[in-house]
């Protein structure tokens, strides 16, 4: 049974930070291309942050400068490091594995919330 866990949200501050976990279980994690998602009320789900099984990452250019996505392969675990937080970044944040070479393997986690507010 696959699963992705998400962990790490909650509520902080303009220009705080937050890191968000994703562990995964049931997958061979290394072949996996992991993405960030969010989706804020009322608004389309938007890729954030993608890491290859090799390590290249990709970002939207929201959030180019301020988050950096990372991954553990030794411990099945994506992590985002979201620093200088907006209320425009306030969304829920998925997870989400893609294998490498056969796309049909796609799995999404739960969800996250992350609010940005004072």
């Amino acid at each position: 049974q696959v699963q992705l866990v998400e962990s790490g949200g909650g509520l902080v501050q303009p220009g705080g930070s937050l890191r968000l976990s994703c562990a995964a279980s049931g997958i061979i994690f290394s072949r996996y291309v992991m993405d960030w998602y969010r989706q804020a009320p009322g608004k389309q789900r938007e890729l954030v942050a993608s890491i290859t099984s090799g390590g290249g990452t990709n970002y939207a250019d929201s959030v180019k400068g301020r988050f950096t996505i990372s991954r553990d392969n030794a411990k099945n675990t994506v992590y985002l490091q979201m620093n200088s937080l907006k209320p425009e970044d306030t969304a829920v944040y998925y997870c989400n594995g893609k294998h490498s070479s056969f796309l049909q393997y796609d799995y999404w986690g739960q969800g996250t919330q992350v609010t940005v507010s004072s």
